[in-house]
């Protein structure tokens, strides 16, 4: 089969792009899928990189790829509710980087959501619900997002404003009018930042979700006024030398699911919003991952075998 493989640590030029490959064999529990989108996210080349192995440790030769949607191919053993020929999406546990993928958490794919939508949900979506919930966000409140443009937080942008709460969102001015659209408040990166979101929250904020990372941890210590215990970060690799939490793992399978089939509902009805940014061919997944890399991109970034 076609796939994107690596076997050794390092950046885009160590992605190869191979037809050979061999298709996986799913075991009990599993499914096969045959994918039709890919969704490309930040921890996809830090995995290539090796920057996060305490959390998802390589084996060589390595695809890349959590996320996917695709048509289930075949089923192993033990596996109910689900048929060969059905469009499913979610995560997958080989690689999603390949024609075909084996998969054990997913959901069925709504006929009104595209192949591309449906693959650029499943992280994005679960990271930010987990985040929201860790941060124990309520109604009335208000929450400043770093990175407030990006997949992640602007699915966060939207989850958080449904709840009841205000969204201060940190962004380059650029993005600012697509964060307004989406109801959070946009304030400028850069020197007075601390200045800016003062002016915007006079009575302060309730919690911060750090999505950029880039020395975003003492500047929201500060606006918290020393607490930490409201603050957390998928993106700041010192989370632990400021003592913040940072979330990487996935929560329990059943409550993802049912996350995911929420967030899908909303995603239909045109009331969750994930911004594609540009759809390439699997072979490309080097310059995808090359664009995820520079920060730059407005969206999601996927790729179709």
């Amino acid at each position: 089969m076609e796939a994107i493989v690596y076997e050794e640590f390092g950046g885009p030029d160590v992605l190869r792009h191979e037809t050979g490959v061999a298709v996986p064999e799913p075991g009990a529990g599993a499914v096969r899928v045959k994918v039709a989108a890919v969704g490309v996210n930040p921890v996809d080349h830090k995995r290539c990189h090796g920057w996060v192995e305490a959390f998802y440790p390589t084996t060589f030769p390595a695809v890349p790829g959590l996320e996917f949607a695709g048509t289930v191919d075949a089923l192993g053993e033990g596996v109910t509710g689900v048929a060969v020929g059905d469009e499913v999406f979610g995560w997958t546990t080989t690689g999603a980087y390949a024609e075909y993928a084996l998969a054990e958490l997913f959901i069925p794919k709504p006929p009104g959501l595209t192949w591309e939508q449906a693959a650029s949900l499943p992280v994005a979506g679960e990271t930010a619900a987990r985040v929201l919930e860790l941060l124990g966000l309520k109604e009335g409140e208000t929450l400043l997002l770093h990175g407030a443009a990006g997949v992640v937080g602007s699915v966060a942008v939207q989850l958080a404003v449904a709840a009841g709460a205000t969204v201060i969102g940190t962004a380059s001015e650029g993005n600012h009018a697509f964060l307004r659209e989406l109801g959070a408040i946009p304030v400028a990166y850069g020197e007075g930042l601390a200045d800016r979101i003062r002016a915007v929250a006079p009575d302060g904020v309730d919690a911060v979700f750090d999505a950029a990372g880039h020395d975003t941890l003492p500047l929201s210590i500060e606006l918290m006024g020393g607490e930490k215990e409201r603050i957390v970060t998928i993106a700041a690799p010192d989370a632990e030398e400021h003592g913040i939490v940072f979330s990487g793992v996935v929560a329990a399978p059943a409550e993802v699911r049912a996350r995911l089939t929420d967030q899908a509902r909303l995603a239909v009805e045109g009331r969750l919003t994930v911004r594609l940014a540009q759809a390439l061919p699997l072979k490309e997944a080097a310059r995808a991952q090359e664009l995820s890399e520079s920060g730059h991109v407005r969206g999601k970034l996927v790729l179709l075998p």
